[in-house]
């Protein structure tokens, strides 16, 4: 008898249960019914994660209509047209290196897509996005989805400590750093670090605001200490100056003339401890997703400022989790009007 791919049948389940009673070993039915031992493996490890001592045909049946339900529910909220507005929102998402969990929160937060036939998003899960993609047809667009669905950002590795620069004179250590800073709520406090190109020969600095999460992007003319002095302070200086209070750095050399920064700014610069770079989390995850984009071995000296500002767009344009689904940029814009009203109340 040949084996059997199609799904356990009623029938089947019975015959799995009274031949288990009888003390017949799974293998054995898997042989009796003519599939492979892993069908009736996997029926029985689904039962037993469900609390169930004995295999019983009646539940296992019940939870595979449960199931094929609940699959045929989450692919129909997206339908079958892959030009619909829904999945094109999934589409444009996935390419931006949106996550689903982002992408099904921007739109339970945006209340439904026009043109769309999602009339509740409340109920448009990351898991209707994954399980629809996987259940399209073996294919190049398929195949694409899941590659774009698998992103895994390669981790920071940290720097020997043979190869850590020297410490320089005059850094304020992160323990001194004001309380209200770990706990986000007042907004202007920000981490600072570099992304460097091919040989170490280029960079690019990266800026991320705590509160919201806004990432800026400065293009430098060289990767001196007076490089990044001169990069940093143009960037910033786009920043009101209720909403640059802080920097934390890393001991990097490159940031030998904070006191320079922190006179031109009128904001304290703040160092974390050696080979620490979760304590400048929001930065090095913000790295991680630019590296999607500009990955390593590159050379990042022909990018313009047109060029990284493009980028940030997409950067501050994506939804997060963290902040209720709403992006970095209509989070930031908010605390700026929020900046300018406290001015004419003052005023």
């Amino acid at each position: 008898m040949g084996l059997q791919y199609s799904h356990l049948s009623s029938s089947d389940r019975t015959f799995i249960e009274v031949s288990l009673r009888l003390g017949m070993r799974p293998a054995a039915v898997a042989r009796m019914l003519g599939r492979h031992r892993s069908t009736i493996s996997r029926e029985l490890t689904r039962a037993r994660s469900m609390g169930v001592s004995a295999y019983l045909a009646d539940f296992g049946q019940r939870f595979h209509d449960q199931r094929r339900t609940r699959a045929g529910q989450l692919r129909r909220k997206l339908g079958s047209n892959l030009s619909s507005p829904a999945w094109q929102h999934v589409f444009s998402g996935l390419a931006s290196k949106v996550s689903p969990q982002e992408i099904a929160g921007r739109l339970r937060r945006s209340c439904i897509i026009p043109g769309s036939h999602l009339r509740d998003p409340r109920y448009v899960s990351h898991e209707t996005i994954y399980a629809a993609i996987y259940a399209m047809p073996r294919g190049t667009l398929r195949s694409e989805l899941v590659r774009q669905l698998t992103r895994s950002p390669e981790g920071r590795r940290p720097r020997s400590r043979s190869s850590r620069p020297p410490k320089f004179p005059g850094m304020t250590s992160i323990a001194l750093r004001p309380p209200e800073v770990a706990a986000r709520i007042v907004p202007g406090h920000w981490e600072g670090d570099l992304i460097k190109g091919a040989g170490g020969r280029s960079a690019i600095g990266t800026l991320v605001e705590r509160t919201s999460r806004y990432v800026m992007l400065v293009r430098l003319d060289g990767l001196s200490a007076q490089h990044i002095l001169d990069g940093f302070t143009r960037r910033l200086r786009t920043v009101p100056e209720p909403l640059r209070k802080t920097l934390t750095y890393d001991q990097g050399s490159e940031m030998a003339l904070h006191h320079k920064l922190a006179a031109r700014l009128r904001m304290q610069v703040f160092f974390c401890d050696a080979h620490s770079p979760w304590q400048r989390g929001s930065n090095e995850n913000a790295n991680g997703i630019i590296r999607e984009f500009l990955p390593k071995g590159i050379d990042l000296s022909p990018f313009t400022d047109d060029d990284l500002r493009s980028l940030e767009n997409v950067l501050n344009g994506t939804p997060r989790k963290i902040l209720g689904f709403a992006t970095p940029a209509e989070v930031f814009s908010q605390l700026k009007i929020n900046h300018i009203a406290g001015v004419a109340l003052q005023a």
